[in-house]
């Protein structure tokens, strides 16, 4: 494209995820002109380096026994109060379908997960049967488009979650790892989780004659008498205006905007784990037509770690902290050495409990926040990137006494003594009776199935060792409203016509509740869906 070549669309669909390519699909199926710009150089978004879960009630592989009743009295709940009822309920009417639908249109297969909803214990939980994820998908389809798909720098072999996480777990049972198979399926030029799930939206765009517009940048929406009249696009740093009747936002939140997540959030987040890009174009481009805001204080948090000079696209990789706060043998402690939260609860909430205000400083009180372990742990399960055993990193902090760790780190060292000491009593007792760590159901799940309790382990075998926990996320998840159809609604309560969001672009309609493993994904497949069929519908009126 050349400066002032207009895009011949009636729907722009800005982003590259799985909540834009479902409404550029679904949009062009509904009959409207359609194109894709993404502001990188590579399609995928953020979905491309996630695991690709999609959580799904009474989804067409294995929620046969789910209920609707169920499953609304399990959002609302943990939602509380916080997400548009009308929203919960169509997710939970409609999603399904969508879902199954996309193994009509497209190549892709959804198989099931195992993994249990996130807070298995509430009214209307399941332990299994909401979680699918899509099969391995052979890029060979996509022919040269293949070289574009986005790189996942941490979920990169093709390895499904299920394998990584049940069936396989080679961080707690490296034996079943089946290095020839997956060697296998390289040479095949097969991908897995969220690389996986992009990849078959985009076969089936391109099918379509859908071909994404790569590094091109939407910086502002073009109004005309009040509704969406196009987008001012910038490319090689000129800008030039295209014509469109609708507009769909999806293109990520805005984690990596550090004055906006200042402005917003409760807490640093100084860690995302999603691609760099990601700075809330979409955000600001609905600001500026007075688009309503909402949950602009959420995000998706998840615990995150890093390897010093370990970068992605010129910024530090952060990546997945798990493991290491799930299996025996370790704590997270804050400054004071103290414990603060079950280690172990899902990602996203346990987060959360790292914004605790110390009112005696005025400071937050759980950061900077370490996860201390012993030789036990150690010996037995990875640290970051590094495997058990062997030579330790220079970057993780060692000592043989829990004093010692304590300086190097910078934690007071009669609290951190007192809390191992305190940890190594309830561990002998068989309960955490302090945060309820292995508890859950969910906690246990994903402990290590081996061990004598998958959760609790003691610490008390030198050396020591201490790693950062840093405020991480997969994304942002506030921004504009919007109503049952996925158009951007107004501060004034009215939609701007033509103008829709889905995915990460918006406030999420399940407010603050992550409901279980894949729910950012299911959202932006339902959501990107729905606002692409109304779009179509809306430019032909």
């Amino acid at each position: 494209m050349t400066e002032g070549t207009a895009l011949e669309a009636d729907v722009v669909v800005v982003g590259s995820g799985a909540a834009a390519l479902s409404a550029a699909l679904a949009a062009r199926d509904a009959g409207a002109r359609v194109a894709v710009v993404e502001r990188s150089d590579s399609v995928g978004g953020t979905t491309a380096v996630s695991g690709g879960g999609v959580w799904m009630p009474r989804n067409h592989v294995s929620g046969g026994n789910d209920s609707r009743e169920a499953a609304l009295t399990y959002m609302s709940q943990l939602s509380r109060g916080r997400a548009p009822a009308d929203l919960l309920a169509r997710y939970v009417d409609e999603g399904p379908g969508i879902v199954a639908g996309l193994e009509g249109r497209t190549q892709l297969r959804f198989r099931a997960m195992s993994w249990p909803d996130y807070h298995p214990e509430m009214e209307g939980a399941r332990r299994s049967g909401r979680m699918l994820e899509p099969d391995l998908f052979d890029t060979d389809l996509l022919g040269d488009w293949a070289e574009r798909l986005r790189p996942a720098p941490v979920l990169g072999l093709p390895l499904t979650l299920e394998e990584s996480t049940v069936s396989w777990t080679p961080s707690y049972t490296p034996q079943r790892y089946d290095g020839s198979e997956i060697k296998r399926r390289v040479e095949a030029r097969q991908v897995a989780c969220g690389q996986a799930l992009v990849a078959g939206l985009l076969e089936a765009c391109l099918a379509r004659g859908v071909e994404p517009v790569l590094a091109t940048r939407a910086v502002e929406v073009i109004t005309r008498d009040g509704q969406v009249a196009g987008l001012v696009l910038e490319q090689d740093g000129r800008r030039f205006d295209t014509s469109a009747r609708a507009v769909i936002l999806a293109s990520g939140g805005y984690e990596w905007n550090a004055e906006l997540c200042s402005r917003y959030l409760p807490g640093p987040l100084t860690h995302p784990t999603s691609p760099p890009v990601n700075e809330g174009d979409a955000l600001l481009m609905a600001m500026e037509l007075g688009a309503d805001l909402m949950g602009m204080n959420e995000a998706w948090w998840y615990p995150a770690a890093a390897v010093p000079n370990e970068q992605y696209e010129g910024r530090q990789l952060a990546r997945f902290m798990a493991v290491e706060r799930t299996a025996p043998h370790s704590i997270i402690v804050d400054r004071f050495g103290q414990r603060f939260v079950n280690e172990a609860a899902n990602y996203n909430d346990m987060q959360k409990a790292f914004f605790g205000f110390d009112a005696n400083q005025a400071t937050p009180r759980h950061l900077p926040s370490w996860v201390v372990f012993d030789q036990q742990y150690r010996s037995r399960y990875p640290v970051i990137s590094v495997r058990p055993g062997g030579a330790d990193p220079d970057w993780l902090l060692a000592d043989d006494t829990l004093e010692g760790l304590a300086a190097k780190a910078g934690i007071d060292p009669v609290g951190l003594e007192e809390t191992v000491r305190r940890w190594t009593g309830l561990v002998a007792s068989g309960r955490d009776r302090d945060f309820g760590r292995g508890d859950s159901f969910y906690d246990r799940f994903h402990g290590d199935p081996t061990a004598p309790h998958p959760n609790l382990g003691t610490i008390e075998q030198a050396p020591y060792y201490a790693c950062p926990v840093y405020l991480g996320a997969v994304g942002t998840s506030g921004g504009p409203r919007i109503d049952v159809n996925g158009r951007v609604q107004h501060v004034r309560d009215r939609p701007i016509p033509g103008l829709y969001g889905a995915g990460n672009a918006i406030a999420s309609p399940s407010g603050p509740a992550y409901f279980g493993g894949g729910t950012t994904i299911g959202l932006g497949l339902v959501w990107g869906h729905i606002a692409g069929t109304h779009a179509a519908g809306f430019v032909r009126t």
